[in-house]
């Protein structure tokens, strides 16, 4: 197998004939702050991008205190190291998460491992993981492995919320 040249940006692989252009790196978008009346921020949003190889697009935001986590793509072993530690990071005390998977359109077994990780996380640090939203695809994996009996689903994020 030959090695693919570089040309000006460009990898060009002599075996298939195939010129790639090189994507500059993808940035993540500022964060944006809601604030209430008093000033008190209640709303905090950041993004990041969709990075190719895992389809997987997180978008993170805080609504009263609570840490909303919203996924769109497919949720798989590609994913696993884009939520790192998104739905659950390090050290924080009494974490409250809900994962919004409403933009998820296909999850398999690595995505049900990302969810218990998460749910113990929470867990042992006095917190909790709520799912909110997942299509009837995702639910139904959730449901055929009892996930939805360990960790509360909702259809809505404001019933997530409430309770």
């Amino acid at each position: 197998m030959s090695r693919p040249h570089r040309l000006r940006g460009r990898a060009h692989c002599p075996t298939i004939g195939v010129r790639l252009r090189r994507e500059p790196p993808a940035r993540a978008a500022p964060a944006i702050a809601v604030e209430d009346s008093r000033g008190r921020s209640r709303i905090t949003v950041t993004e990041t991008p969709s990075q190719p190889p895992s389809h997987l697009s997180v978008r993170r935001s805080t609504v009263d205190g609570v840490r909303v986590v919203a996924l769109r793509g497919e949720l798989d072993h590609a994913a696993r190291v884009d939520l790192g530690d998104v739905l659950h990071p390090p050290g924080e005390e009494a974490p409250r998460t809900v994962a919004d998977l409403s933009g998820v359109t296909f999850m398999d077994s690595s995505g049900i491992n990302i969810l218990i990780a998460a749910h113990r996380a929470a867990v042992q640090s006095e917190g909790w993981l709520r799912v909110v939203g997942a299509q009837p695809s995702v639910l139904r994996v959730l449901e055929l492995v009892g996930l939805d009996l360990v960790i509360p689903c909702f259809p809505t994020l404001a019933q997530a919320l409430e309770s």
